[in-house]
């Protein structure tokens, strides 16, 4: 990977791609759909940002691992597949290209973005409770991760299969939990959205935001060590 500052504006420049074409197809469904959307629209705003992150594996991979998620980041740390030393300013740069993403979705969309789709903030569904929602993050981000390490990290991997194969785990994470909680697996793509809703006056329901970051922190990190434990070959026995 290149040097610090390098990395850094990867990984911003991804996580704006990946919040303004995967939360922008979002406040787009919502709009066509006059402030709602149906299963196949969910399809359509999964395969989104399925496309948008695998862009940004393919542009970025090479420069930064295209993190694009600090729990993905941790996650690698955990792993020891990342330096410690690192998490805090990628997680910053993750946090600032979400919250470019989403201003840039209000520049296209202008107020609608804010009063129709939340500038595609994720909130969770009605008579969905905290918990069920946590395990919902829980489980899709474990998806996403194990993923990642098979396909990313795992030097066993077939080479060029892991933009496209992240980008459909996510994808289908996104089918299945975003009913409930609107599938973020992402505490930049979460903070992203509520940051500019706010600013141009949206009501954003701060107190769901923890349970974007504690759910997906954990899914990853439990990917991650599952990965390491059951997947990864065995030392060599000593002759």
């Amino acid at each position: 990977m290149g040097a610090l500052p390098r990395r850094l504006v990867a990984e911003l420049l991804g996580t704006a791609l990946l919040v303004l074409f995967g939360a922008g197809s979002a406040v787009a469904a919502a709009t066509v759909g006059a402030g709602s959307m149906d299963f196949a629209g969910l399809g359509f705003v999964g395969l989104s940002f399925g496309i948008a992150i695998a862009v940004a594996v393919y542009a970025f991979g090479t420069v930064s691992g295209a993190h694009i998620n600090p729990a993905v980041t941790i996650a690698l740390a955990v792993a020891r597949r990342f330096s410690w030393a690192d998490v805090v300013p990628y997680v910053v740069a993750q946090l600032v290209g979400a919250t470019v993403g989403a201003l840039l979705i209000v520049g296209m969309y202008g107020p609608r973005s804010v009063h129709v789709g939340l500038v595609g903030a994720t909130t969770l569904a009605d008579g969905v409770g905290i918990w069920s929602g946590l395990l919902a993050e829980v489980l899709a981000t474990f998806l996403l991760v194990l993923t990642v390490m098979a396909l990313a990290v795992d030097a066993r991997a077939p080479a060029g299969w892991a933009g496209l194969m992240i980008g459909l785990a996510v994808a289908c994470a996104i089918i299945v939990v975003a009913p409930l909680t609107g599938a973020a697996l992402n505490p930049a793509r979460a903070f992203g959205p509520y940051l500019v809703a706010t600013l141009f006056g949206g009501t954003v329901p701060w107190r769901e935001f923890p349970l974007y970051c504690v759910g997906p922190i954990i899914g990853g990190a439990l990917a991650a060590l599952v990965y390491l434990v059951v997947s990864e070959p065995a030392p060599a026995a000593a002759d």
